[in-house]
């Protein structure tokens, strides 16, 4: 069985269920974790699906680097809000680097949705 290119896991257990509709992120870092091997495995329309409407932007990952690694630094949730501080490292033209963002979440009726982002 392949692990799960968020690192929780076996895909078929892990990321997988999620991406396929058959259960839905329980957490905020969850969801981050789906989204994380969303981008690994170019699953654009997943990608949209758990983006907020409010903030939904145009995809392509046409140039979607490697991501090789997701490391989780913090993640809250108090309501329908949560919160996750992550680092994603990647490969691009040759070259290893990091992603780090301080990401918000907002939950409508049973979904979490990623709302939006700060760069660090």
């Amino acid at each position: 069985m392949a692990k799960c290119p968020c690192g929780a896991g076996k895909y078929h257990k892990c990321c997988e269920p999620y991406h396929r509709g058959a259960r839905l992120p329980a957490s905020p870092e969850a969801l981050m974790r789906s989204r994380f091997s969303a981008f690994s495995l170019g699953l654009q329309d997943y990608l949209l699906e758990t983006w907020h409407p409010d903030t939904r932007p145009e995809l392509d990952l046409t140039d979607n680097p490697r991501w090789l690694q997701l490391q989780i630094v913090e993640s809250w949730q108090r309501g329908n809000r949560g919160y996750v501080h992550f680092r994603a490292f990647f490969e691009a033209d040759g070259q290893h680097g990091k992603l780090e963002e301080k990401s918000d979440f907002l939950k409508e009726g049973p979904r979490w949705y990623y709302l939006s982002g700060e760069i660090l």
